[in-house]
Order: structure tokens, then sequence, then C-alpha cells
């Protein structure tokens, strides 16, 4: 078994922009500008959020965090977004999910600037996407993408499973699978809460990708021998040993489902880091894209 280390490979993508950032900066030109808004005090948000805030100073961009109270009108919070993407300083801008009951996500993320959703969520991105034109992917699944690329894992041929076919993750992650590309070029089977004999279909797969948010789903008499395995799941557990009282839980049996597959995914440190380097390098793009 081989170790999907996200944390290193995100590493090694940051290494990349910081020297773009700082190349920029010698010529005299314009640093990525990353702005995130954040809804409410949902504790799993909130570590998401201060972790790109974190990356963006890592690596040398500006950042902005804007925050609201659970009780915020949808109108203003459209209102904020209608300023994020008339602001030039702004290159790309998230409104992290998910939001309360009373705002229509939807709304609000068809109200985001395309040229600035670097979180790759607007319907236009989705679908240049589908047609295979340039756009933002969304973060989570361009960074598996760039997880495999970078460990040398070949898909080409591989009978794929995708457990969760959720917009964010699942759907968008089975498009960019099938390309044909590498990686890529794999039978993609895309399962939900209604497929018939999920395990068995499970079982037969080359590469599975855990997207569903329930810990421990994927056990080990689900993987056959060799198969690349990755949980992109994150559910917070009570956990009476760590000081914090809680402990992040992937959707895959870890300790028991490593024995017997070629790669996996650790969590945390694996999706995870990925993800907010995928936004960084949108983020940079976009600002590109805007020839800033």
């Amino acid at each position: 078994m081989r170790l999907l280390d996200g944390k290193a490979t995100a590493e090694e993508i940051r290494r990349e922009l910081r020297k773009a950032v700082n190349a920029r900066r010698e010529n005299g030109q314009k640093i990525p500008h990353l702005a995130a808004v954040l809804v409410g005090n949902d504790g799993g948000s909130l570590t998401y959020v201060n972790a790109k805030v974190k990356a963006c100073e890592d690596i040398g961009f500006e950042s902005s965090l804007i925050r609201y109270d659970d009780d915020v009108t949808e109108d203003e919070l459209l209102r904020k977004v209608d300023e994020l993407n008339n602001d030039p300083d702004i290159d790309g801008f998230i409104v992290q999910l998910p939001l309360p009951n009373h705002i229509d996500e939807l709304k609000v993320t068809e109200a985001i600037d395309p040229t600035k959703d670097v979180d790759g969520f607007h319907p236009t991105n989705l679908g240049r996407m589908v047609l295979n034109l340039p756009c933002f992917l969304p973060a989570t699944p361009a960074g598996i993408m760039e997880l495999l690329k970078r460990n040398g894992i070949k898909t080409s041929g591989m009978d794929c499973v995708i457990i969760g076919r959720s917009n964010i993750v699942g759907t968008p992650l089975s498009v960019m699978l099938s390309r044909s590309s590498e990686p890529g070029n794999c039978t993609v089977t895309l399962t939900h809460s209604s497929t018939k004999d999920l395990e068995e279909k499970v079982k037969k797969a080359d590469l599975i990708i855990a997207a569903i948010g329930a810990p421990g789903f994927v056990t080990a008499e689900m993987v056959k021998e060799g198969a690349v395995v990755v949980d992109v799941g994150t559910t917070r557990v009570a956990d009476e040993t760590k000081k914090r009282g809680w402990a992040l839980k992937g959707d895959v049996d870890f300790e028991n489902v490593a024995e017997k597959c070629s790669f996996i995914t650790p969590v945390p440190g694996g999706v995870g880091p990925m993800t907010i380097a995928s936004l960084m390098i949108n983020t940079l793009k976009a600002m590109e894209l805007n020839n800033k």
C-alpha cells in the first residue's frame, strides 16, 4: 500500500505558486486576491475557510474574509456578491457552503460572476467543463485529478466507481474521469442512494472514490486487492481521546482497507489539502484571465 499524501502534493503545488507570485511581485505586477464569504459559525466551514486564508498567506496571495451572522438576509448576501463581482481588486471569491436554510444556495451561486467563480460551481463553469472548454474546474474534483496525476497513477482502462453524485464532487468528477485524458479514460459508474447492488459494484472497481459523508462506509469486504481508493469524506465524530473532543473520519474504513489497496488517501491530509491547492490555482488563473 502506498499513501496518496495530499498534504505533500499540495505543498509541491504551493511552491510552484509561490514562485509565480514572487515573479509577479518582482515585475511590479498585481498579486492575486482571493475573498471568502462565511455565513454563520459552522465549525467545519470555519476551519475550511481559515485553511484557505492561511494558504493565501503562505503562497503570498492577498486574502479577505467577510463574515455574516446566521440571520443575514438573502438580499444582503446578494448585495455583497454583486459588490465583489464589481471590485477590480478581487480576482476570485467563494461563498462558503452550506448556507442557512432561508438562503437559496443556487440563487447565490448563480449571482457570482463566472470569471470570479474560483470554486467552479457556477452553471456556466460546470457547463463548459462538460463540453471540455476552458473554465474553472470544481476545486475538489480538480484536486483529485491532480493528486492522481502527480503520483503517477495511470487510470486509463480502469473501472471506476464513484459513491455520491453531488454537483460539488461526484458528478463533475465522473465527467473528468471518463474523458480521453490521463488521468481519465475510465469506465465510470456513478452510484447513489438508489443504486442497486452497490457493494457488488464497488467490489469490481479498480478506482473507488467515496464522497457521501458517511464515516467508515467503505469496508475492506467492498474493496478488491490492488484497488486505488480516494476518500473525500470529512465528518466530525466524537473522540474523547482528542483535546478538542472530536476527530475527522473519512468514508473509508482506513485501517482495514489500507491492507488491500495499492493507493489510498488518508483523512485528514488527503483530498482536503488538494482542494485548497486547486482553489489557489483557480485564483491565479482568474487574475491572469482578466489580464491583470
